[in-house]
């Protein structure tokens, strides 16, 4: 008989719990998508290339051009850049406090919806796991209310009802590996900030030192 489980059966006994899963995992396939195609966007520049050309720019003292230069990317580590050469600019500015603010500012951008996927990991199961008991709670009942069925009928009401906790790990699963790679590719982008940060106050220390 178990061959016979229609979807629509499995909706009945899973109850709403099914119905908070599938648009659970909409929302977080949406948030994923979203966020590896921003990854994908601001992770294009190279690391060592970018300094290396930064550096060029303002040992030269075209700090003019090396903002244009920061300002045709949309990576982090531009941000950084562009916040520590204009700082120079300015009187009395503390070029490294500058870089660190605008490398705060950058990470909140880069976390943001990042703990809605970890949520998601964690809370799916449980949905389905409360799914699971009220379809076994309701299969039970339907099997006292018609007051006989055999084994078959409490078998086939239990796997109906596990279907709900399937649900919830297939959403919860992908979304603790999402959660996890976004984490340490914020990691990633945290490292190249801070060594762009200390690559463009060298330079910028070099070049003011050489105006004196």
């Amino acid at each position: 008989m178990l061959n016979t489980l229609s979807f629509a059966d499995i909706l009945r006994h899973g109850g709403f719990a099914f119905y908070l899963l599938i648009i659970v995992s909409i929302f977080s396939a949406a948030i994923i998508l979203f966020k590896l195609g921003e990854f994908f966007m601001k992770s294009h520049l190279n690391r060592h290339k970018f300094t290396q050309k930064i550096t060029v720019l303002i040992q030269q003292g075209r700090l003019n051009d090396a903002v244009a230069y920061c300002n045709r990317s949309i990576s982090p580590m531009a941000a950084v850049a562009k916040a520590g050469i204009i700082a120079s600019t300015i009187r009395d500015a503390n070029i490294a406090d500058s870089m660190d603010r605008e490398i705060m500012i950058e990470t909140v951008r880069l976390e943001k919806f990042i703990t809605i996927i970890g949520t998601i990991g964690s809370i799916a199961v449980y949905i389905g796991l409360l799914g699971t008991v009220i379809g076994i709670i309701r299969a039970f009942s339907d099997i006292a209310a018609a007051g006989s069925g055999g084994l078959s009928v409490v078998i086939r009401g239990v796997a109906e009802a596990l279907a709900a906790t399937a649900a919830g790990l297939s959403v919860s699963i992908p979304a603790v590996i999402a959660y996890n790679f976004f984490v340490k590719t914020i990691d990633k982008f945290a490292v190249n900030m801070e060594y762009c940060a200390s690559a463009v106050e060298n330079a910028l220390s070099s070049l003011m030192e050489n105006r004196r």
